[in-house]
């Protein structure tokens, strides 16, 4: 699969086999606390399936306020 990392510079992992999004995190040492994944317009759960041959992207969940 393919793994488009947004943490702010753009960078891209290709991962071998299918898995889930939490263990996606987890190989690239990405805090799931922190980050979101989505793919195309939806966003994935930490439990969502992603196949081999599809790609998803992570974005680091930014909050703020006044």
């Amino acid at each position: 699969m393919k793994v488009i990392i947004r943490q702010p510079r753009r960078r891209e992992v290709a991962i071998q086999g299918g898995r889930q999004v939490s263990d996606i995190m987890k190989e690239l040492q990405l805090n799931p606390e922190n980050f979101i994944a989505i793919q195309g317009r939806v966003l994935l759960t930490r439990d969502a399936f992603v196949k081999d041959d599809e790609t998803i992207e992570i974005l680091s969940a930014i909050s703020g306020g006044a």
